[in-house]
């Protein structure tokens, strides 16, 4: 009895230490949380799409467009700049576009909990398309948002002109998803997770692991301050990202055996060298999948064409707006930019 008490005293002191450790990290994450949103403000208009709102940056078509309007959709972890910084100064002035916070990413809210898988974010796409007068335009996926641009694709037809994917995540893979995700998509722990340790932890591997995501090709300098990622680590985004990413292969898994209903213009851009999704996999999927659909497969390339390959990108919107584009010499040309690349991916 005696004995026991010692250990039960040494007990109630760590639960206590615990709780105030805890404490305190919840109480930095909102402190910190409240500085990346006051760093990294809204830069475009809140879009009802019903009962909810999404956030998006809306350029209106210019008098001389040449293009049809273009839709762009990041991936995980990220949020509308990632697509804004390389491709707006591109295309502006030569097309509508529509940059959009995918629902519970960025600034937009979560809404229901059909948009925890890529369809219900496909439909609250096409929803802020109709609200900003789009009637159909070129949808452009990035990783996670390539499951989405297909899934846009296969509901909404008619809004759809055509599609360019770059390095997309839209077929079953092998093994499964980072612990982090698994564990943050939990209902309890993974919110208390997500609002103590997530955030600190996330801030020391910003950069090292974006350079991973650009890698084998040099992450921009001004990546991280340009496109803000900070803010992903926020705990509800943390969580809503979380929960995308762990439902996102039993989602594919059920809907791309659909594929092959797309009838659209389609672009497939993918590099040999990306470390974060399969490219054989999802890359050479769709171009199996989709009828007619063109795979520029680019040598030492990462995970990043929409950075890394701005003008191949280009290009691939151009084609599939009917333009008369050589693309194999487009990817020749990236090819020949990226030969001397080497970045590593820090530890």
């Amino acid at each position: 009895m005696l004995a026991q008490r010692p250990v039960r005293t040494v007990m109630i002191y760590l639960i206590i230490i615990l709780v105030l450790v805890l404490g305190g990290l919840a109480i930095w994450t909102r402190l910190k949380t409240r500085e990346i949103e006051a760093r990294y403000p809204p830069t475009g208009e809140m879009i009802d799409v019903g009962g909810y709102k999404i956030h998006a940056v809306h350029v209106p078509r210019p008098a001389d467009a040449d293009l049809p309007p273009l839709v762009f959709i990041h991936g995980a972890s990220g949020n509308l700049l990632d697509q804004s910084v390389p491709f707006r100064p591109k295309l502006q002035g030569r097309a509508e576009m529509l940059f959009i916070d995918r629902p519970g990413h960025g600034w937009s809210e979560r809404g229901g909990a059909a948009n925890a898988t890529p369809d219900g974010q496909a439909n609250a796409i096409a929803a802020a398309m109709k609200a900003k007068g789009i009637a159909s335009a070129i949808i452009i996926g990035h990783s996670f948002g390539g499951a989405i641009a297909a899934s846009f694709a296969l509901a909404h037809p008619e809004m759809t002109s055509g599609l360019v994917f770059l390095a997309p995540a839209t077929h079953s893979w092998p093994g499964g998803i980072a612990w982090y995700y698994i564990l943050t998509r939990l209902p309890v722990i993974g919110s208390l997770f997500a609002h103590t340790l997530a955030l600190p932890a996330g801030l020391t591997r910003l950069e090292s692991g974006s350079a991973c995501v650009f890698a084998p090709n040099p992450k921009p300098d001004d990546y991280i301050t340009s496109t803000a990622p900070a803010l992903v680590l926020r705990p509800g985004a943390f969580r809503n990202n979380a929960i995308d990413v762990a439902n996102l292969k039993p989602y594919v898994t059920r809907v791309a055996p659909r594929y092959s209903e797309i009838r659209t213009p389609t672009v497939i851009v993918t590099g040999d060298s990306d470390s974060v999704v399969l490219a054989h996999i999802h890359s050479e999927g769709l171009a199996r999948d989709i009828d007619d659909a063109e795979l520029l497969w680019i040598r030492n390339l990462g995970h990043k064409p929409d950075h890394v390959t701005t003008d191949l990108a280009v290009r691939a919107i151009e084609k599939v707006a009917g333009y008369d584009v050589d693309l194999e010499t487009a990817a020749e040309v990236a090819e020949a930019s990226l030969a001397a690349d080497n970045a590593g991916c820090p530890s």
